[in-house]
């Protein structure tokens, strides 16, 4: 139902843009998140938004670095990702439902729709 693009190899640096598209529904008036898992490592929150209502939120890890947005026309949620770093590597992935923040961490379990990831590999 949802199907994230986008990824592949780039340099400590350098930039990327992941894109989002849904197959069945319209991501315009939901909530949606990008996570992240790097080998050996839980799933992580990266970034949601809930658009309509103005609300993103960012981990602190890309805090600055990442950006989150809609574009309206196409019905696709972009992360752009600027001086990525080798810990940035990871299988990226979007999803739909609702966005819940606990202490400033992006968590899961509020998201209903997960789509197969994209690979991104930041190395030299």
């Amino acid at each position: 139902q949802l199907q994230a693009s986008g990824g592949g190899l780039v340099q400590p640096g350098g930039s990327l843009r992941l894109s989002c598209a849904a197959s069945e529904f319209t991501l315009t008036d939901r909530p949606v998140g990008w996570f992240r898992q790097a080998p050996g490592k839980e799933r992580e929150g990266v970034a949601c938004g809930v658009f309509n209502m103005n609300f993103i939120r960012y981990a602190e890890s890309v805090q600055g670095r990442f950006t989150i947005a809609i574009d309206n026309y196409n019905d696709t949620v972009y992360l752009r990702m600027n001086s990525l770093k080798p810990e940035d590597t990871a299988v990226y992935y979007c999803a739909s439902g609702q966005c819940v923040v606990v202490d400033r961490v992006i968590v899961d379990d509020g998201m209903k729709f997960w789509g197969k990831g994209t690979l991104v590999t930041v190395s030299s």
